[in-house]
Parts: C-alpha cells; sequence; structure tokens
C-alpha cells in the first residue's frame, strides 16, 4: 500500500483529525515557504493548495492548505473542518468575499468562488470522495453538511 492510500484510510479517523488540527498552521507555513514542495507528512502525494480569502470581519488575507479536486480548469473543495461541528472560517469567509486565491506549486492564480448548488454537489461529492475518503466520516461526525465550492480562476483581460 502506498503512502496516499495509507493516509486516506488513516483520514477517517478521529485521533488523524485532531494531529491535522494540530499541525495545520505549522503546514501552511511549510508549504508556502517551499512553493508547495513540502508538507508536514512530507512530500505531498495529495493534492494541495493554499487558498487566501479575504477575512470576513477583519478585511485581512487568510490563509488555509485544503486538498482539492481538479475539474477541468476549476479547483473544487470542502469545507470538512477535520469534522468539526462547525464550518471552517475559510467558508464563511468566501461566502461574504467570494474573489479570493488559489496558490499551487507556488503559483497564485485570482479565483471567484461559488457555492455549489445540491445539483453540483451531488455530481462533485464522489469526484471529493477520491481525494479524500474520510469526508463522508467528517460530515457523519460534525452532524452537518459540508460545504463545497468551486473556484473558478478569473479571466484575465
Amino acid at each position: 500500500m502506498d503512502f496516499a492510500s495509507t493516509t486516506r484510510r488513516l483520514g477517517r479517523t478521529r485521533w488523524f483529525a485532531r494531529l491535522g488540527r494540530a499541525v495545520s498552521g505549522f503546514d501552511r507555513r511549510l508549504q508556502k515557504r517551499t512553493g508547495g514542495r513540502w508538507s508536514v507528512l512530507g512530500r505531498p502525494t495529495l493534492p494541495q493548495l493554499i487558498l487566501t480569502t479575504t477575512g470576513r470581519r477583519s478585511g485581512q488575507p487568510r490563509e488555509a492548505v485544503l486538498l482539492y479536486a481538479a475539474v477541468g480548469a476549476d479547483w473544487v473543495v470542502i469545507g470538512s473542518n477535520w469534522g468539526q461541528e462547525h464550518h471552517p472560517a475559510w467558508s464563511l469567509n468566501l461566502l461574504e468575499h467570494p474573489a479570493a486565491t488559489v496558490t499551487l506549486a507556488g503559483v497564485a492564480t485570482p479565483v471567484t468562488a461559488h457555492l455549489a448548488d445540491t445539483d453540483e454537489r451531488a455530481r462533485l461529492m464522489p469526484i471529493l470522495l477520491e481525494v479524500w475518503p474520510g469526508y463522508d466520516d467528517y460530515a457523519a461526525r460534525s452532524g452537518r453538511d459540508l460545504r463545497v465550492f468551486v473556484l473558478r480562476p478569473v479571466e484575465r483581460t
């Protein structure tokens, strides 16, 4: 079994989610400094991006490292918050300010986010579950519908 498969299997457990929450800030800084080449777990084997949103209260930039699925030219992310009962702050920020930035392999791309509607969410969830099967467990633990966002690159004129 390869590293990514093992990580996906362990990702379904409560202790892994607690560990993920504990190291997420350090992981974000490490990925930013290395242009996405390194993560807390070593070289990233799962698709990860840095999402920069605008704080809904502060107006300041806020960063989160997220797993994603590429769907055409778009990136799709899910607000799992490691299975906690509340939505992650970045998802609240996107609802308030849908203009954001995706940084992938050190390249920053402006995006506009939208919350997937019911049909779009149903189509995207299997794709997200291929990336991280633990999302089903996180939804069950949290007791909430996990928000799915589509991040569409802004066309430059």
